[in-house]
């Protein structure tokens, strides 16, 4: 199966959604936070990210989904900078601190390429969102010179039905969070509005440019949606609300990771409800709804 953004690339629509979406830095609107700066003069909204991309770090990645890693591992890129603020954020000194480097997109392209010569599955796009136009331009300049792994836009779940629109028929696989099935959780512990409905919308979006998840005869992930959800102290992610929506108006049929890695870090401690990890039960009881929700869901190993 042949990377989405291939054929995108050589019918010219790659090229022209990356000028499209780059235009869109001008009145900055990638996100359902709005803020309308022009970060082409250096402002900044709520993500603190400009025009210039930043990254943590890149290289193979063997703690992903198995789907993803294979043998030789899913080649992660982290950026810098987060649409969202959770407090809980285990990676909180890249999304929240701005620790990273600025890259060019000549250079986010050589990356992508590194990756590929390095043996990875695939380009995994972590915290995205803030950055899809340079990271469109990047693939135009990769897809030219030999790019053709599948590519993950793996996000936090605070997303723009209309963005993720245009970019059907170049991501390969959708990762997102679904977080919570709560507004006023989700801007409690990750300070955005209307999360619910964003990520729904976006989560459905998904699912029709990219349907369920595929895989190849080695068990690696070529095409589809996975969905990830966090398991959180005192239910306070509504994960049935979670669950029933993916399997009544995304997929009864989905691939999901119920994860358990909860850990209260960064500013978690402030709220007690969050302030411990997750019991065994807890984990085993969403596990169990899920089950009951739909008995075609597939789970991560």
């Amino acid at each position: 199966m042949t990377a989405s953004y291939i054929s995108a690339f050589k019918n010219g629509i790659l090229e022209s959604r990356a000028k499209e979406l780059m235009s869109h830095l001008e009145e900055c609107d990638l996100c359902p936070h709005m803020c309308k700066v022009n970060r082409f003069e250096g402002k900044l909204g709520f993500c603190r990210a400009s025009a210039d991309v930043e990254i943590a770090s890149f290289g193979p990645h063997f703690g992903e989904e198995s789907v993803l890693v294979g043998r030789n591992g899913s080649g992660t890129i982290f950026f810098t900078h987060c649409n969202m603020r959770c407090v809980f954020c285990q990676n909180y000194h890249i999304s929240q601190l701005g620790e990273g480097r600025r890259v060019s997109v000549e250079e986010l392209a050589e990356i992508m390429l590194t990756l590929q010569k390095m043996g990875c599955h695939n380009i995994n796009l972590v915290t995205p969102t803030h950055y899809i136009p340079q990271i469109v331009s990047a693939l135009v300049i990769a897809a030219e010179n030999g790019l053709n792994i599948p590519l993950v836009y793996n996000c936090g779940g605070y997303e723009r039905r209309e963005i993720i629109a245009l970019l059907d028929g170049i991501v390969d696989i959708y990762m997102p969070d679904f977080k919570y099935g709560d507004n006023e959780r989700a801007k409690c512990y990750s300070m955005v509005v209307n999360y619910a409905k964003h990520a729904k919308e976006s989560l459905i979006e998904m699912q029709r440019q990219v349907g369920d998840l595929v895989v190849d005869e080695r068990g690696i992930a070529m095409r589809g949606l996975i969905i990830r959800h966090l398991v959180m102290p005192n239910n306070v992610a509504e994960s049935k609300k979670v669950l029933e929506f993916v399997a009544k108006e995304v997929s009864p049929k989905a691939y999901l990771n119920i994860m358990a890695q909860y850990y209260p870090t960064f500013k978690a401690h402030i709220y007690p409800e969050i302030a411990r990890r997750i019991t065994y039960k807890e984990y085993e009881e969403v596990l169990e709804i899920a089950k009951s929700i739909s008995s075609e869901f597939r789970f991560a190993d």
